[in-house]
C-alpha cells in the first residue's frame, strides 16, 4: 500500500487530517520538499543532541521536542501533545520511521520517543 493511500486509511477522518490537507493543498513541491528537509534537519539535531552527550530527559532534548512540535505545527497541523505522544511512539514502533530518522545516527528515534515521553510528563 502507497503511503498516502495509508495515512488516508489510518487518519483520513481525523481534525489533523482535515488540517493537514487544507494547509498543504497550496504547496509547491519544491515548499513540500523544503519543509520535509527543514523536519528532517532537526531530526538530525536531535541525532547531535544525543552523540554530544546530552540525555532524553535534558533541557537541550526538551527544546528540541519543543522545536519539533512547533514545526510540525506550523507546516503540517497542529500537534498537540496527544499526537506528539504518539508520533514518539510510532517513530520507534514503525520500522520505516525508524530506520528513517536512525540514518540520522543509531538509537537516534529511540532518543527522540525517549525525549517525547520527557517532554510531556
Amino acid at each position: 500500500m502507497n503511503i498516502e493511500k495509508e495515512v488516508k486509511e489510518k487518519w483520513g477522518k481525523t481534525e489533523a487530517y482535515s488540517e493537514y490537507a487544507e494547509k498543504v493543498k497550496g504547496y509547491s513541491k519544491e515548499k513540500f520538499g523544503e519543509i520535509n528537509a527543514g523536519l528532517d534537519d532537526i531530526l538530525g539535531e536531535f541525532a547531535d543532541c544525543m552523540k554530544n552527550g546530552f540525555s532524553s530527559d535534558s533541557a537541550e532534548a526538551k527544546a528540541l521536542v519543543k522545536k519539533l512540535q512547533d514545526y510540525i505545527t506550523e507546516n503540517y497541523y497542529t500537534c498537540t501533545d496527544e499526537i506528539l505522544s504518539g508520533l514518539g511512539q510510532m517513530y520507534v514502533n514503525d520500522e520505516r520511521f525508524k530506520n528513517n530518522i536512525d540514518k540520522h545516527a543509531d538509537g537516534t528515534a529511540e532518543f527522540i520517543s525517549e525525549a517525547i515521553k520527557e517532554y510531556s510528563n
